[in-house]
């Protein structure tokens, strides 16, 4: 049992460094994870910076994206959707499994906070084509 839970741990702390190191242009700071009271699942929560005319890049989450904008203007593309125009003070959901990205158009650093409530033991993020 300790050395699958210590897999399991490598596992995680993997997958959010793969996540974290998606893209040079995206800053990724896991702030905390903790369990919730839905079986299987976990609250990530992690504070974004997207750089002046960067993009996250195409990906997908075990679970849902829920955001909100401190500081900046970018595009969110979120597959099935129109594009939304994201500013300071917006939300925005991503639904499970949803191909998404975000783009920073602007000469200015993007700012969120997104808070995942996805399955555990999965990785938090895998690239999408």
């Amino acid at each position: 049992m300790k050395i699958i839970l210590h897999g399991r741990i490598l596992g995680l702390a993997l997958a959010a460094a793969a996540l974290m190191a998606q893209n040079p242009g995206v800053q990724r700071t896991l702030v905390q994870r903790a369990d919730v009271s839905v079986p299987g699942r976990e609250a990530v929560i992690a504070h974004v910076e997207i750089a002046p005319g960067a993009r996250a890049g195409r990906h997908t989450h075990p679970g849902e994206e829920i955001g909100y904008v401190i500081e900046g203007q970018g595009e969110l593309f979120v597959e099935g959707q129109p594009v939304r125009q994201i500013q300071t003070g917006d939300g925005f959901v991503v639904p499970a499994g949803a191909r998404h990205d975000a783009h920073n158009p602007t000469g200015q650093p993007l700012k969120l906070v997104s808070i995942y409530l996805v399955e555990k033991g999965k990785p938090l993020a895998t690239p999408a084509p």
